[in-house]
């Protein structure tokens, strides 16, 4: 799907945050990266094959 260069990390990789914003709904909360990733406010995504990952927020109180 990238047509960036160098090309940006696939929805697979560790790192698929770092693709970059192909369209930017603040308003509603989500970010679609260039690899298909769906990204929400609250860190949870979706991948391009459908599967949900849960948001990773940080513990109250954590340090």
């Amino acid at each position: 799907m990238c047509q960036h260069c160098p090309e940006c990390p696939s929805a697979d990789s560790p790192d698929r945050e770092a693709a970059v914003i192909v369209a930017s709904h603040p308003e509603q909360g989500w970010n679609l990266l260039c690899n298909g990733v769906l990204v929400f406010e609250d860190t949870g995504e979706i991948l391009p094959d459908g599967r949900a990952v849960a948001p990773r927020r940080a513990l109250a109180g954590a340090a």
